[in-house]
């Protein structure tokens, strides 16, 4: 019955014009410079989905404090001098001590450490093996100042006062180009959200600053280190942007996040968290003139600051191809990746129908890859359209005896109908009903809206939700042709192949052999995660992908994340079954 429903919903579409959406928030904006999208709507009665956007990203850090970004989105849940603490005074006297030790640690890594290291005497001049009897000194008074602050601190309070309150799936996320904190909370609690983000902005603390750094190390080998191609893969993102500050992860480099101090911290924050450089978003079922009122009475205490400095430092033009060849414990597999065109970039409507016309299991890539030539077990591209950069990538994994060059080939004959053969009108229009049908769906919730409209005003405009279909449905073949010649050139190309490890076994899970390899790794990476969560967490995830199953992929999302997300909903939700009926 559903897919009957679905089937007739989306002929109704498939009827409508192209670009017959529009979105239409009020634009209201604070003398300090803070910028609210503010857009009332009744489709889901009582909820309000709200949150703000700091423009700011990996983008925006330097050589010595990569990540620092993503380190704020965990100091942000840290708390004020009101929420998270038992004793404000005690809690502030027994982080400046550690601040006192954790600089008399900083200063022997940086001289001492690092000059053993460079002498050769020791591997790693951060690993606690290699200490000296003073370091192994001040790190244990260290824990012991840790050991007081954990006595007075009050975990997750600032969560707990949202749930209490009908609050509901908090939470963030940091990418290269912003950083985004939203939840959901009933209509009535607008004001909560409205004192709490605003005191959380004037007043943070960045409570547990050096215990936390721990939390995201672990977080780094989880995501990165423990997957079978994670180090490479980041390794490769440095090889293809030469220049572009794009070059480092959103996590950052380890010696990095060993090293910035509370004043680094605090720097960055003055400049990057200053309201002029923020924008809030309010989508739901609330009163306008009264979200106004409250926004004002909050927000506007937050203090105007100088407008942060520019990224100066754009890619350099690839004038040869790069290769990388490594050996992994992990199927064969192929990535090739070329510079393209950043977020509102005149090209940008032409990629994207081009990449959609190549995706899906009714694209040519499925067809020609996966069904015919039986040489892969999936295959995709994606266009991911950053800030100040964009690249374009085909990825593809091998079905049987087939090998990672016969699909780089296959990829290459693809590549070459693209730039030679104009596309068939009824496969066109076919491509541009499904980019309509999938407008609309983003429509549907106000938390897809909510995601939508922050992310787009960081990126450039959030007017991109209504002028971006039009743009797309304006594409003709001659187009597609036109920047199939112009951005995927042999010389522009960045090219990863992975081998399987002699002796390495085939992948234990085979139902995984069927997602891309992006989103299997996004899958692995779940799998652990839900093993140690309680089921709290695990209730509040099978919220959130649910709700990312029902709207439209996200911005630079794999192709076959919808598959994905249901896959990753049914183990969250055995997971929770296992819990309930007792299990551990």
């Amino acid at each position: 019955m559903r897919s009957v429903i679905r089937g007739l919903l989306l002929g109704l579409l498939f009827a409508l014009p192209l670009g017959a959406q529009q979105v239409s928030p009020e634009v209201f904006t604070l003398d300090n410079g803070m910028k609210f999208l503010l857009l009332p709507r009744a489709d889901q009665p009582n909820s309000i989905a709200a949150g703000w956007v700091a423009k700011v990203g990996s983008v925006n850090e330097r050589p010595g404090i990569t990540g620092i970004s993503h380190f704020f989105e965990h100091m942000m849940f840290k708390g004020t001098t009101t929420i998270g603490t038992e004793n404000a005074a005690e809690d502030a006297l027994l982080t400046q001590k550690q601040n006192g030790i954790r600089g008399k640690l900083r200063a022997l890594h940086l001289g001492e450490q690092y000059a053993r290291w460079k002498g050769g005497e020791i591997d790693d001049p951060w690993n606690p093996e290699f200490d000296t009897p003073e370091m192994t000194k001040l790190r244990a008074d260290l824990r012991e100042v840790q050991d007081e602050q954990r006595e007075i601190t009050k975990k997750n309070e600032f969560d707990q006062i949202y749930t209490r309150l009908g609050g509901s799936g908090m939470n963030a996320f940091t990418s290269h180009d912003l950083t985004f904190y939203f939840i959901n909370v009933p209509s009535n609690k607008l004001e909560l959200w409205c004192w709490m983000e605003s005191d959380r902005l004037s007043d943070s603390v960045f409570r547990e600053f050096f215990e936390e750094r721990d939390v995201v190390h672990e977080e780094r080998r989880m995501r990165t280190e423990s997957t079978p191609t994670g180090i490479y893969q980041e390794q490769f993102d440095a090889m293809f942007w030469q220049s572009s500050p794009y070059s480092w992860p959103v996590i950052g480099w380890p010696t990095d996040l060993n090293s910035y101090t509370r004043e680094q911290a605090q720097s960055y924050f003055d400049t990057y968290y200053a309201p002029n450089n923020l924008c809030g978003v309010v989508v739901g079922d609330f009163d306008l003139e009264t979200a106004k009122t409250q926004i004002t009475q909050y927000f506007a205490r937050l203090e105007r600051r100088d407008a942060p400095p520019p990224v100066i430092t754009l890619e350099q033009p690839q004038l040869a191809e790069k290769r990388m060849k490594v050996t992994c414990d992990c199927p064969p597999q192929v990535e090739v990746r070329y510079p393209s065109v950043p977020f509102g970039h005149r090209d940008e409507a032409a990629i994207e129908v081009m990449a959609e016309i190549l995706n899906g299991r009714t694209g040519r890539l499925y067809k020609a890859l996966v069904e015919d030539q039986k040489i892969a077990t999936g295959a995709g591209v994606r266009q991911d359209s950053r800030k100040y950069g964009g690249a374009f990538s085909f990825s593809g994994e091998c079905q049987g005896e087939s090998t990672p060059e016969m699909l780089e080939s296959a990829w290459y004959e693809q590549l070459e109908r693209m730039q030679e053969e104009q596309v068939d009108e009824r496969e066109l229009q076919k491509v541009k009903n499904q980019i309509l049908a999938s407008s609309f769906r983003r429509l549907e919730t106000n938390f897809n809206l909510l995601l939508q409209l922050g992310y787009y005003e960081a990126l450039g405009g959030w007017e991109y939700i209504n002028h971006s279909p039009k743009e797309m449905a304006a594409v003709s073949s001659e187009d597609i042709i036109r920047v199939a010649n112009a951005y995927f050139k042999p010389e522009q190309r960045s090219v990863a192949v992975y081998l399987r490890k002699e002796g390495s076994a085939t992948p234990e899970n085979a139902e995984l052999a069927r997602f891309t390899p992006e989103s299997r790794g996004m899958i692995e990476q779940v799998q652990k995660m839900i093993q140690t969560m309680p089921a709290e967490q695990l209730q509040q995830m099978a919220a959130q992908i649910a709700a990312g199953r029902e709207g439209a992929p996200p911005p630079g999302a794999p192709a076959d994340i919808k598959e994905a997300f249901d896959y990753v909903l049914e183990k969250v939700t055995a997971r929770l079954d296992e819990i309930n009926e007792g299990g551990k």
